[in-house]
């Protein structure tokens, strides 16, 4: 015991803990109450502290996207209530130079009514059976002419829709189809007038090359000729009922190829942090028929490094608007100060997607505060808490003692020493 009071000597001096007595501490109601409150608070602030311990925070970031060759998938789903959808073509071309000339694949055109319902699939199979069993009626030998136009693989064109592919690759335009035997024998005329009033849904995927590029829906068989890009606008515009391309796009996003869906935590990460598609729901409406609708398109990366360490690509994108009566385009606009802007004279009426890929991606990377984050900041709340009261209850008390004037009370406020715990 003796060598422990000699060494504890050592470092009473150095203590920074004081003690008092029982016999000098002073007890007040307003302490007891100011403890009450201060454990109260420190509980709370505790209780937020490790809520936002276990919480999953997104540390946004800027890099450089150093992604080469991937592919882009097109998601879109757009209705033309004016259209039919045996006008409609769908073509993708890029600064590199590629072209697709009225894609089909992975995209599913609906037949609308005039009320804008699907078609019934009985009404669409029953047309489609009558076309088989005519092109089926036909000899095994039969090999029609192409009128012309130039034949496929097999040198014939045994169906009307097989002349007008021939006449595509020919760069020809389809518009007489009442002189060509496939198309007599199938009622080819008779079923683009039952047509010509019904609307149109594309819905479906789009691949295209991660550079700039667009692509567009328009009327007609489009086709090259002399290294340019040309549609066959005379179905289009020779048609006796008026066809305009006003349209609703019920959803447009752009998806990384690689991971064609998304998740439905990655859904809801978008939704937190506000990511949306700004071309949902755009409704576009124009009774011109030579009129053409642009968008133009700024497409960026975005990656989702996610707390299990998995990633999550997709994109996000900005759009502006343009649109263009070609009919008017000889007009020139003027502005409030009097300067001209005039329009160019080539366009083609439909709707053009025009996309532009950011160098850049953003990633949003999740993570969680440190356990000793967590003790760190619970240590700093209940010392703060007790520091703050301990000052407030000594204030009041010695204002308490100043207004009772008594000079034994003041000594005792002198002394008192930890009445607050």
């Amino acid at each position: 015991m003796g060598r422990h009071g000699q060494f504890g000597g050592y470092f009473k001096g150095l203590d920074g803990f004081s003690k008092t007595m029982e016999d000098v501490k002073v007890k007040t109601g307003f302490g007891g109450m100011l403890t009450m409150a201060s454990a109260a608070l420190i509980f709370t602030l505790i209780l937020v502290e490790f809520r936002d311990y276990r919480q999953i925070h997104v540390q946004p970031s800027i890099l450089v996207d150093k992604s080469r060759g991937e592919k882009l998938l097109v998601h879109m789903n757009i209705t033309f209530p004016r259209v039919p959808c045996y006008l409609l073509s769908v073509d993708v071309m890029d600064i590199s130079g590629e072209h697709q000339n009225d894609v089909a694949h992975d995209l599913a055109k609906t037949r609308l009514g005039l009320d804008g319902v699907p078609l019934s699939t009985n009404t669409t199979q029953k047309l489609q059976g009558e076309l088989e069993t005519i092109i089926a009626s036909r000899a095994k030998d039969y090999c029609g002419s192409c009128y012309g136009g130039e034949p496929g693989p097999s040198g014939c064109c045994n169906s009307c829709e097989e002349v007008r592919e021939s006449y595509v690759r020919r760069g020809w335009s389809f518009n007489n189809p009442d002189g060509i035997e496939q198309c007599v024998q199938e009622h080819w005329s008779e079923r683009i007038k039952e047509q010509s009033k019904e609307g149109c849904n594309i819905n479906g995927v789009l691949k295209v090359n991660k550079v700039i590029g667009n692509f567009h829906l328009s009327p007609g068989r489009s086709f090259q000729t002399h290294q340019v890009h040309v549609h066959d606008l005379v179905p289009y515009l020779q048609d006796s009922n008026l066809h305009d391309f006003g349209h609703v796009i019920h959803n447009f996003a752009f998806m990384d190829a690689n991971q064609p869906t998304e998740t439905a935590h990655t859904l809801r990460l978008k939704k937190t942090l506000g990511i949306v598609n700004p071309l949902d729901g755009v409704k576009a409406h124009t009774e011109a028929s030579n009129y053409m609708f642009q968008y133009f398109l700024k497409v960026v990366g975005t990656q989702f490094q996610l707390l299990d360490g998995q990633v999550a690509k997709t994109h996000q994108y900005s759009v502006t608007q343009y649109e263009r009566d070609l009919d008017n385009s000889d007009k020139s606009d003027a502005d409030e100060l009097g300067h001209l802007t005039s329009h160019g004279h080539s366009g083609v009426p439909g709707v053009f997607f025009n996309y532009e890929i950011s160098p850049m991606q953003v990633v949003h990377q999740e993570y969680r505060q440190s356990f000793a984050h967590f003790a760190t900041s619970t240590c700093a709340i209940v010392g703060g808490v007790l520091t703050v009261a301990g000052l407030l209850d000594s204030f009041v008390y010695g204002a308490q003692n100043r207004m009772k004037g008594g000079s034994s009370n003041g000594a005792a406020s002198h002394s008192r020493t930890g009445k607050f715990l």
